[in-house]
């Protein structure tokens, strides 16, 4: 699997609708995680944070109303868009779905066509880049389509691991990553890297960047990781 690609995690108890879920999501292009209860769910975003979640209401023990109350009081998990699943198509039970911090909410029996464009959206919010979006930081402008980076009007060369960690700084600029975050979205959670090997690829960057002159837009943040800006 491609680190390039975004990850979903998949959180529904019935095995039926849990493979149909997979199925197309990795037909769109997404690596998938699944997670048949709430423990579970919450043990795999524990372990790395997917892109998005697509989450089922009404599941034993630890329901999905609760993940998601859980997963949005957290500082580092509350930025995880959740797309809600319910049976319940009731005006009260979706407002309860949206207010516990659910980014979106959709009632079963759902189109799979539908479902598969609102994560798209969900996605642009959250992982520009992986859409083909342009990308701007000060007078950095990365072309996620082209695959083409300038400063100040002057093209930048990158190899492929520098533009992975680019598309990642800008997506979020001054957000601080750790190395095993970047590793997770750079390199992939099935690639054995060592963490130093980030701090290669950083330096890496940051000569790239300042290729042309400017300042250096990387900042290492000290016991934490690097952010943009």
């Amino acid at each position: 699997m491609s680190a390039d690609q975004p990850s979903v995690l998949v959180v529904e108890d019935e095995l039926a609708q849990r493979e149909v879920l997979g199925y197309n999501l990795e037909a769109e292009g997404f690596r998938v995680l699944k997670a048949e209860n709430g423990e579970e769910a919450l043990l795999l975003v524990e372990e790395g944070a997917p892109d998005i979640i697509v989450l089922d209401w009404m599941m034993p023990n630890l329901s999905g109303i609760e993940v998601c109350r859980r997963l949005k009081t957290r500082p580092d998990t509350r930025g995880i868009p959740i797309i809600m699943l319910s049976a319940r198509s009731e005006e009260v039970d979706k407002v309860r779905g949206l207010e516990t911090g659910a980014d979106d909410y959709v009632v079963k029996p759902y189109s799979v066509v539908e479902l598969m464009a609102r994560v798209r959206t969900q996605l642009r919010r959250v992982r520009p880049s992986t859409v083909g979006l342009r990308l701007e930081f000060d007078d950095i402008v990365l072309d996620a389509e082209t695959h083409k980076v300038s400063r100040a009007d002057k093209p930048l060369k990158l190899g492929p691991t520098e533009f992975r960690l680019l598309s990642t700084f800008m997506e979020k600029p001054g957000r601080v990553w750790s190395r095993e975050q970047l590793l997770d979205r750079v390199w992939g959670r099935d690639i054995y890297v060592d963490t130093r090997t980030v701090d290669v690829h950083i330096g890496r960057l940051r000569k790239a960047l300042t290729q042309h002159g400017g300042n250096d837009p990387v900042r290492t943040v000290r016991g934490a990781g690097y952010a943009l800006g």
